[in-house]
């Protein structure tokens, strides 16, 4: 993105014209204000995505990964399907868990009525530790309909990929991969965590990839500090 070239988001601002039942000459002073912050998050936002596109050719991927799918096995190649690029969700659900982490849950119930969507640009795997047949039993249960897991059987892939924890245990990751000219490479990784929080903040990523996040940070209360999605209420 030029930035050189783009109408100051200030002016965009002033421009827009939109105006509410009753509003006080404050409350526009301050919209307009803020509406020119969202223009330019909406302009960084993008400025990232393109440097992440630009990215240079990340490590490829030597091992032979293994997964057990609803089919049945199934390699780390095959998980591309007929497409370029392989997002995979490292979901929290290990055989140590007795039912899977709430947040990633809620992230991937998101996520479920949206999987033709993504498949039509990438293919798309959810992974855990666990059984499969257990990863399918909470499928039904919780209601899913579209989306694809599999079981890292030998726990290889985890371990690669920063989905098994420094104690051991389950973690959560996004990576995304391609597959250009027979050579499989890792392009991306979501890496914000603990270590680049900033004080008081939850160690999320950005852009958040949880759309539950995205509505409530448009209400007054904002992100509660004490309070944790549920498996069911």
């Amino acid at each position: 993105m030029d930035n050189q070239h783009l109408v100051p988001a200030a002016v965009l601002a002033a421009k827009n014209g939109v105006r509410f039942p009753n509003e006080s000459e404050e409350y526009r002073i301050a919209r307009d204000a803020l509406l020119a912050e969202e223009i330019e998050l909406r302009r960084h936002i993008e400025r990232v995505a393109v440097q992440r596109r630009a990215l240079p050719p990340g490590g490829e991927v030597t091992k032979d990964y293994r997964f057990e799918g609803s089919d049945g096995p199934i390699s780390f190649s095959e998980l591309f399907a007929d497409k370029e690029t392989l997002i995979v969700y490292s979901y929290m659900f290990g055989p140590e868990r007795e039912r899977p982490c709430p947040m990633c849950t809620s992230l991937l119930s998101a996520w479920d009525g949206e999987v033709p969507d993504i498949q039509q640009r990438a293919a798309l795997a959810v992974v855990a530790l666990s059984p499969i047949g257990r990863l399918l039993a909470f499928k039904k249960e919780r209601g899913w309909h579209h989306l694809p897991l599999y079981s890292d059987t030998t726990g290889d892939y985890s371990r690669d990929y920063h989905a098994i924890g420094r104690g051991g245990g389950d973690d959560a990751a996004f990576n995304v991969f391609t597959r250009r000219d027979g050579s499989i490479r890792h392009f991306w990784s979501q890496e914000m965590g603990e270590v680049t929080a900033d004080p008081g903040e939850d160690p999320r990523g950005a852009p958040d990839l949880m759309p539950l996040w995205t509505v409530i940070d448009s209400t007054p209360e904002g992100r509660p500090a004490d309070w944790y999605p549920k498996l069911s209420y």
